[in-house]
């Protein structure tokens, strides 16, 4: 016991005086004996020279510098104010019907729904009366999912109406 102590001891000691020539910091580029460069934290040839000590290096460039906006051209076609305003309200007319649409399918869909969930069909029963609940709620579940759909269509065109002007 004594003996792998007083041994690692010696190895760390003799590893602690070697001298400490590379840091972790510091990279080289090298030319090995065939001309090849080589890029490394270790000076392993003779031809090394440093490119870059105590400096984070990173691969990656700087975005390029953008350039100022350039004017629109002169015949560049305009949209005077109205007839924006009037594109605008267009859109806000198309955008109210179909909120209207999607309400009443909405409506549809949730009557469906509590028609659905009230049926039990001849083939969801089983002996002694019961009803098999994997069936049904597998066919109720796709009115449930139609009515979400025309639930998040609403949310969706109230938020495209709250961005208009």
């Amino acid at each position: 016991m004594m003996m792998k102590f007083t041994a690692l001891l010696a190895a760390l000691l003799s590893m602690l005086t070697l001298p400490l020539t590379v840091s972790a910091n510091t990279l080289y580029k090298c030319q090995g004996p065939d001309g090849r460069m080589t890029y490394t934290n270790q000076k392993t040839h003779q031809k090394c020279e440093i490119i870059a000590q105590d400096k984070p290096v990173s691969t990656f460039s700087s975005p390029p510098q953008r350039s100022a906006k350039q004017p629109t051209p002169a015949d560049f076609p305009r949209v005077n104010d109205d007839q924006q305003k009037a594109r605008d309200n267009d859109r806000r007319a198309i955008l109210e019907q179909e909120l209207a649409n999607e309400q009443k399918n909405l409506d549809a869909a949730r009557k469906e729904l509590s028609e659905q969930e009230n049926l039990i069909m001849p083939d969801e029963r089983i002996a002694g009366g019961g009803v098999q609940g994997g069936k049904r709620e597998a066919r109720v579940q796709l009115f449930r999912d139609k009515v979400s759909l025309h639930e998040r269509n609403i949310e969706s065109i109230r938020r495209e109406i709250t961005k208009l002007k």
